[in-house]
């Protein structure tokens, strides 16, 4: 019988809990502004943030209300953003912002940004829409956005972004890279309230793409060619071997890094307002100066030709200056991921680097073997003339 009496007690908590849990649940439908109504409103699907809008085609007007809860400090910037060029890919450069800062003392202060590259920290400008009734509020940990911008009239949907981030004193921070942060944007149509969500980022992988095509040809394949080149040829056991082996590498690398290199044209096309010129015109050289080496392998004289050593000078001198420039753009490119989505690729950067390092220190091991051969052969070759007795190498005296 207590038994019994528990388990009902239980069941009955249970049950309460839950309608407790839910009814309290927050929703954009039971949020309420005073002096405000909007037709429609939608629960975002990262950060806990909710939009309302009232959407008139014919004259472009939008009411909005953003709001964007578990603010718990004034030492953080809240944004919302539309991206005129319609592109979730990348979502954020081109936005026109609508941004939030808690005061300690007094409402938040808000104004509006005009997002032109990713080292922005939201410095105050004029956007491309017109706006008017800018205004927030900051309550139990919620900040609140009002505005009206006014849309081109043939407008149905849009891109919107949404953030939140630190301050450095008064000054907006980089955002958090977390899943929630890059997914924070969708497709919104005003009309009928859907939206399409991003489900994957294809950017990430194109970048990612980019980057091991890359590191892995020029960065590490055009090494290891050189490697082979310089140092095994001093094995005559190892000819020709040294030298289809030098050739397969280079050729490998040289065609997987062209692919690379079409990798990173689609981004910079892609990616407008996002500039990285130091990192392409090394790729630019890096290809024109691996292409003159494939050209170069097909002009190559014979070993016994008066112009053979100018060429081997030409071959060193390329080749030496295509690896240089290749790792230094790795690194370039490492720099370029850390400026657009900060220190997610540190793994990828300290893996090459022990790479690259291990390679380093694998050419110093055989440079050294290399040199005490060469000297033993060239010692070896000047006693070879003279043998027993005084007698040289074709059988008479000197």
């Amino acid at each position: 019988m207590f038994m019994g009496n528990m388990l009902r007690m239980l069941l009955a908590f249970c049950v309460l809990s839950s309608v407790v849990l839910t009814s309290s649940a927050q929703t954009c439908r039971n949020q309420t502004f005073s002096n405000r109504l909007f037709t429609t409103c939608r629960d975002l699907p990262q950060l806990t943030a909710y939009l309302h809008w009232t959407y008139d085609q014919g004259s472009g007007k939008l009411d909005i209300a953003f709001v964007h809860a578990g603010i718990t400090s004034t030492n953080r910037w809240v944004a919302w953003a539309i991206n005129p060029r319609n592109t979730l890919d990348p979502a954020m450069i081109g936005a026109q912002a609508l941004v939030a800062i808690p005061q300690s003392n007094g409402g938040p202060r808000v104004y509006t940004s005009s997002i032109t590259s990713t080292s922005t920290q939201l410095e105050e400008s004029e956007i491309s829409y017109p706006v008017s009734g800018l205004s927030a509020t900051y309550e139990n940990n919620e900040v609140t956005i009002f505005a009206t911008l006014t849309l081109s009239n043939d407008t149905t949907s849009l891109v919107h972004v949404w953030q939140d981030g630190t301050l450095s004193g008064t000054t907006p921070q980089e955002h958090s890279h977390e899943t929630s942060h890059q997914n924070s944007k969708e497709t919104l149509n005003l009309l009928s309230g859907s939206s399409t969500q991003v489900t994957g980022n294809s950017r990430q992988r194109r970048r990612n793409t980019h980057g091991v095509l890359n590191a892995v040809s020029w960065g590490i394949l055009m090494p290891t060619g050189a490697i082979i080149a310089r140092y095994l040829k001093v094995f005559k056991s190892a000819d020709p071997a040294w030298f289809y082996l030098h050739i397969t590498c280079q050729a490998s690398a040289y065609i997987v890094g062209i692919s690379g290199f079409g990798t990173g044209l689609k981004l910079g096309s892609d990616s407008e307002g996002v500039e990285y010129d130091t990192h392409r015109a090394i790729a630019i050289v890096l290809v024109c100066l691996g292409t003159l080496q494939v050209f170069a392998l097909f002009l190559r004289p014979n070993k016994d030709h008066k112009f053979r050593v100018y060429w081997n000078a030409y071959h060193y001198l390329v080749g030496y200056a295509t690896i240089s420039l290749s790792i230094a753009n790795v690194f370039k490119g490492f720099d370029a991921l850390e400026n657009y989505v900060g220190d997610r690729y540190n793994d990828w950067k300290h893996a090459y680097i022990g790479i690259i390092g291990a390679l380093g220190g694998i050419a110093v091991f055989l440079e050294v073997i290399t040199w005490i051969i060469v000297l033993k052969r060239r010692k070896s070759e000047n006693k070879l003339p003279h043998g027993e007795n005084g007698v040289n190498g074709y059988g008479s005296r000197p």
